[in-house]
């Protein structure tokens, strides 16, 4: 009888045991979303860009976005790679993207969400993740009206592709701004049906001077104006601009021929000639990079510097919504110059731009 019991009683241990493992498993990357919060900040229009998209861990997202909102940035752009939303054509896994902007929310910052990033099934074979021929244009479209129809109440903006007039993200092909604006118009079609609500950003413009054929790349200014003419003015409700300074200071003077912090200035000028002057600029990628041996790099004071004046110019732009900064931290150390860009390392150390920067912005002495 007791030899029974001994039995029974592994046996029903054996089984809570085995239990416990798959409810672990199922488990182990749910981290409660605590609290509302709300950032502390005297600058409504900083931002910062994070890159969650390939965080693994609940317990890094939440912290990322905890340091994010204690640093006084209310807004964030993130990437939400459609390639990883919809990896069979009609199949969407929006699961990951849930996790990411749940977070968010609960610390109150606004999320600003960048689509692209080609499925296999959308592509050619060998093809770069950044090719999407128009016969695809619906399918982005599709995924894009999908992605904000899920996300309904919890996203605002979101941004029709990244820097489409540089090659490398226009799948290795000369930057083409009629069928970029073909691109952003069939999306805004689909996006407006399935959620009104949303703001619409296009272009997300690498700031280039350009190269002389225009394969590699076409100058933003040239770029936007063409999107213009090619009828993209009712396709979007506000623009996405890359506005880095690179060795200048934020307040040097806007120039055609220069690439700095104020050549934002250059693009709303065209904006204006177009008709476009109520339509406001979000600056969805901005920065200085301090790494040592870099020749477009500047020093670690001057970085801090140049960074929390730009916030401050920011406020003095009626027509500019917001001003994200990249990159606030990268999930693995990235190698050479780009590690340099980041306000706080892979495993959660504050550099000193975090630091200078929270002070900023939170008002403190």
């Amino acid at each position: 009888m007791r030899r029974r019991v001994v039995v029974l009683s592994v046996v029903v241990l054996l089984g809570l045991l085995a239990s416990w493992v798959v409810w672990s498993r199922l488990h182990r990357n749910v981290v409660l979303l605590g609290p509302q919060r709300t950032v502390q900040t005297v600058n409504p229009k900083a931002g910062v860009h994070t890159r969650l998209e390939n965080e693994v861990e609940a317990w890094k997202i939440k912290k990322t976005l905890e340091m994010v909102r204690e640093m006084g940035t209310p807004w964030i752009v993130e990437y939400f790679p459609w390639a990883f939303s919809e990896p069979r054509k009609g199949s969407y896994n929006f699961e990951h993207a849930d996790l990411v902007m749940d977070h968010a929310n609960r610390q109150g910052l606004t999320v600003i969400a960048r689509l692209g990033l080609v499925p296999d099934w959308a592509r050619p074979k060998d093809a770069i993740s950044t090719f999407l021929a128009e016969e695809h244009y619906q399918d982005f479209a599709d995924y894009a009206a999908a992605f904000v129809s899920h996300f309904q109440g919890r996203v605002t903006y979101v941004i029709i592709w990244n820097e489409p007039n540089l090659a490398l993200e226009w799948g290795y092909r000369a930057p083409d701004p009629k069928a970029y604006t073909e691109l952003l118009c069939t999306a805004s079609r689909a996006i407006r049906e399935a959620n009104p609500d949303v703001v619409i950003l296009a272009g997300a413009l690498a700031p280039t001077i350009g190269d002389p054929t225009g394969d590699l790349g076409v100058n933003d200014l040239d770029f936007l104006q063409a999107m213009y003419d090619a009828g993209a003015a009712p396709c979007f409700d506000a623009l996405a601009v890359h506005a880095y300074g690179l060795t200048f200071p934020p307040d040097d003077p806007p120039d055609p021929e220069v690439i700095n912090f104020r050549r934002v200035e250059l693009l709303h000028q065209v904006m204006i000639a177009n008709g476009d002057r109520d339509k406001p600029i979000h600056i969805t990628e901005s920065g200085w990079n301090d790494h040592p041996r870099w020749t477009r790099a500047v020093r670690p004071a001057q970085r801090i510097r140049y960074t929390i004046r730009a916030y401050e110019m920011a406020l003095d732009w009626p027509w500019l919504d917001s001003l994200s900064v990249w990159a606030f931290r990268y999930p693995v150390p990235e190698k050479g110059y780009r590690q340099y860009y980041t306000f706080v390392t892979s495993d959660f150390q504050p550099k000193p731009i975090y630091l200078e920067v929270k002070k900023a912005l939170r008002g403190e002495p």
